[in-house]
């Protein structure tokens, strides 16, 4: 399992959602991984509702709010990641509405949020949830925004 389309999957549970540029994507995710050198072996996305992740919240780990985001490592140790994500769309476009954001970009904010958070960053601190808002831009930066001398030359 090498390529980027087999190693990163993503799986929907809401009928009225897609998005673009999927295989960019699940490649940016790889480079994520390398460039924080953090050995991966797979990473399943899913995509659901509030009330499916709200459940999972409760079940799991006995919070009873809903979240945009719940990740869950299941590497063993010292072993490559092998990971879930599950993403609610539901949180991903309030969230975006909330702060003037694009869907899109949310989105990504919150699908690479869960890559660093495997990547070991954290956010339960103020300092720590700082440096993950930093990585966050960064990857947002480098993955959404086209430089412009990328844009000249393609003229």
């Amino acid at each position: 399992m090498d390529k980027a389309t087999d190693i990163i999957q993503f799986h929907y549970l809401v009928s009225d959602f897609r998005f673009t540029r999927r295989l960019d994507c699940k490649a940016f995710i790889q480079q994520l991984f390398r460039k924080e050198k953090q050995p991966l072996e797979s990473i399943s996305y899913i995509f659901c509702s509030d009330e499916y992740l709200l459940e999972i919240n409760r079940t799991h780990l006995k919070h009873d709010y809903y979240t945009d985001i719940i990740s869950f490592d299941l590497s063993a140790p010292g072993e490559p990641t092998t990971a879930e994500i599950y993403i609610s769309i539901d949180r991903v476009k309030e969230n975006a509405r909330t702060h003037n954001e694009s869907f899109q970009r949310e989105l990504h904010r919150v699908i690479f949020h869960g890559a660093l958070h495997l990547c070991g960053y954290k956010d339960k601190s103020a300092k720590d949830a700082a440096l993950m808002r930093k990585k966050e831009e960064e990857c947002l930066k480098e993955y959404m925004d086209v430089p412009r001398e990328t844009r000249s030359s393609k003229r």
